[in-house]
């Protein structure tokens, strides 16, 4: 389960942040995960309540703001979202395309007291 090490360095990036901005309590995190990250948001969530028990985050929420994957036409152009892993462009057909969002993994934010 990759989620316990995902959500260990979500921890690790936020008390660090925490002890840089001198912050007793984290109330909230925000994260961006594409679609294509391969990342369970259930198990994710169970991780992060585990790993936060103890420390400045325990009890934080977890707001996960899913991405889905768009790609670039290179043939004519033209941006689309990509439905049931179908990497074709719907306006030429075209199969030369660029990933332009689906694969992120990143704290976005926080909130903190």
């Amino acid at each position: 389960m990759h989620e316990m090490s995902i959500a260990q360095s979500v921890l690790d990036i936020i008390l660090q942040e925490s002890r840089n901005h001198k912050v007793t309590r984290v109330l909230s995190v925000a994260l961006k995960v594409g679609e294509l990250s391969a990342v369970e948001t259930e198990s994710l969530r169970f991780c992060f309540e585990l790993l936060t028990k103890g420390t400045p985050a325990e009890g934080a929420q977890l707001d996960i703001e899913r991405v889905q994957v768009t790609c670039r036409c290179q043939d004519c152009g033209s941006n689309f979202a990509v439905h049931e892993l179908i990497f074709s462009c719907p306006s030429c057909q075209g199969v030369r395309v660029e990933m332009l969002s689906g694969r992120e993994l990143s704290v976005e934010s926080f909130e903190a007291e």
